[in-house]
């Protein structure tokens, strides 16, 4: 054990501070104390822990190996792009603060070395995650009702798994730190699925997903650099931690046709941030694919996602947020030919979109190509394949043309098709330093695939490592990410009339919102007229009772037909019933 800092206390305690600073002075700790993690995490061992008691119970507060070292350096780097993000949008100090323990409470979340610590940092990420929602008001503070909704089911389901994996094992330790359980997972037959589904609210599992496209649009613009990036990041750390070791088929088949649904959900929107939103639950499709074939190569290239998707994917919707900032827009048929106008945002949006897609040349096409490799060559041939492509590694090839199709949509309509109506500035300088820094390590991560593959936990290089090692710049590969490209486009050209005429594509949630709804409409009403009906008879039965206590000949006499009966009996009589009775209660006790 060793007695070392966890990362996430400087971030807190700048989070802390922040509210009493002056902006720029407060703006500058926060972004430091989260830049400070990057080197920090980099250079800490891997096998150092800081072992401690929580709640009475053995916990481990910063457990390093490759997978959190990995979260800790995203989380670290793009913590401190985004708050100079906010600073330049005019982000108030509050909002900042929530922003900030939002990605303390996250690192705290992937550097636990227990269920439990996992656990209390996951709640606390959804307290402040919430708080960063709200504090814009306006439509967003209904948003994060339904949010913090979602994420307290979601944290119930997890704790479950967790109490029933401690009563199967007797600890909360990871199998990976001294003392920990011989395997690894959530243990028994009931904590894996529970854990599955929790942290399946937190990645957008379908059906569970439709909370994160109604929230990430409605806050500041800045708010939802952030919202982007940790908590369905965190899930897909904390869906790895579920299924360590042979992965899941049924989570694998999830994030396959998770890729598939939110690429099409996201073809049919208008709104920037929400088609954005719905390419969150597309891209988590990979990483949770990843996770689910769970061989080495495929987890290596879930968290290689995670990495590159953070970026590329705070890019995305830093570039969306300066449309936003500048012109008050949202939606992409009130825009058009903002290139002119933004000629750096519009760079910056080109980077992320290529990124995003999988091109060659962008670290997408890096990490995307890993997991498709893996879902080719460590999954399971079933039923569906085609032409040696198996039925996972076909819908996340569907998934990449929609994702394509998509970001081609986006780009045509805001900024390089028509003319936007009005004098626009580009970003300014704040905006642009982050902008530029992140888009500068898409190409970087891109062109240069081995500064990628030395932050990974595997070796995807090594054939003694991975089941089928993986060099990036194959002709098969770059021709595959060619082949996609080019399908996306003439799909765009296909599909670009019918989209324009068309409206509001309902989700999921408004078949089962309104279920829900009248489901428990009708229970509560079920429920108080059954308490009714039970109370009248409660008080018929009390009435009739006391009036056969109070005049028994006249209960008797309406039982015969008459209106009175004498009940009253000699002494012989009397004795009788007595002995009877006395007679009757001895046959039942003996």
């Amino acid at each position: 054990m060793d007695a070392i800092v966890p990362p996430f206390v400087p971030v807190l305690l700048a989070a802390i501070l922040l509210p009493f600073l002056g902006r720029r002075v407060g703006h500058a700790l926060g972004a430091l104390a989260s830049a400070a993690v990057v080197p920090y995490v980099w250079l800490v061992s891997d096998g150092v822990y800081f072992r401690t008691t929580l709640f009475g119970f053995d916990a481990v507060l910063f457990n390093v190996d490759p997978f959190s070292t990995l979260m800790g350096l995203i989380f670290g780097f793009i913590g401190a792009a985004a708050i100079l993000y906010s600073y330049a949008s005019d982000a108030e100090n509050l909002q900042s603060a929530f922003a900030l323990g939002y990605v303390g409470t996250s690192l705290g979340a992937v550097f636990g070395g227990d269920w439990l610590t996992l656990i209390f940092f996951w709640e606390l990420m959804a307290v402040t995650s919430t708080l960063l929602v709200w504090h814009y008001g306006g439509r967003a503070v209904r948003a994060g009702f339904r949010y913090a909704l979602a994420h307290g089911i979601s944290g119930t389901l997890l704790l479950g798994a967790i109490v029933w994996h401690f009563a199967e094992t007797g600890t909360f330790l990871f199998a990976s730190v001294p003392g920990g359980p011989e395997a690894g997972g959530l243990a028994g037959p009931v904590a894996p699925v529970l854990g599955a589904i929790g942290i399946g609210v937190n990645v957008g599992f379908i059906g569970l997903h439709a909370w994160l496209p109604d929230t990430y649009p409605r806050p500041h613009v800045a708010a939802s650099v952030f919202l982007c990036v940790f908590t369905t990041k965190t899930g897909v750390y904390g869906m790895y931690r579920v299924f360590p070791d042979d992965g899941s088929v049924a989570v694998a088949y999830m994030g396959g046709f998770m890729a598939v649904f939110g690429a099409t959900m996201a073809l049919f929107q208008n709104d920037m941030r929400r088609l954005l939103s719905y390419h969150i639950q597309s891209q988590v499709g990979y990483m949770v694919a990843g996770v689910g074939i769970g061989s080495a190569l495929a987890q290596a290239g879930a968290f290689a996602h995670v990495f590159n998707h953070i970026l590329y994917k705070g890019l995305l919707f830093m570039a969306a947020g300066v449309v936003v900032y500048r012109t008050g827009e949202e939606n992409l048929k009130k825009l058009g030919g903002l290139a002119r106008e933004m000629p750096l945002t519009a760079a910056a949006f080109t980077v992320a979109a290529l990124s995003i897609a999988g091109f060659p040349g962008f670290n997408g096409f890096v990490s995307k190509g890993i997991v498709i490799s893996a879902s080719h060559y460590d999954f399971v041939k079933g039923p569906f394949s085609v032409a040696g492509y198996t039925s996972l590694e076909i819908l996340l090839l569907i998934g990449g043309v929609g994702t394509f199709m998509s970001f081609i949509k986006f780009g045509y309509y805001a900024f390089f098709h028509g003319s936007y109506d009005g004098s626009v500035k580009d970003a300014n300088r704040g905006q642009s330093v982050a902008m530029v820094t992140v888009a500068a390590l898409c190409i970087v991560y891109g062109l240069a695939p081995d500064a990628l593959f030395a932050v990974l936990p595997y070796d995807v290089t090594d054939p003694n490592v991975v089941s089928h090692a993986y060099h990036t710049y194959t002709t098969s590969h770059i021709l595959e990410g060619v082949a996609l490209a080019a399908a996306g486009l003439v799909g765009f050209v296909l599909v670009k009339k019918p989209l324009s005429k068309l409206g509001r594509v309902p989700d999921l949630d408004n078949a089962y919102n309104p279920l829900t709804f009248y489901a428990t409409r009708y229970l509560a009403v079920g429920v108080t007229e059954l308490y009714a009906a039970v109370d009248r008879a409660a008080v018929r039965t009390a009435d009739a009772t006391a009036a056969v206590v109070t005049a028994p000949g006249a209960a008797a006499g309406r039982l015969v037909g008459e209106d009175r009966v004498s009940l009253r009996a000699d002494m012989s009589t009397s004795i009788l019933l007595v002995v009877v009775m006395v007679a009757v209660a001895l046959v039942l006790v003996l």
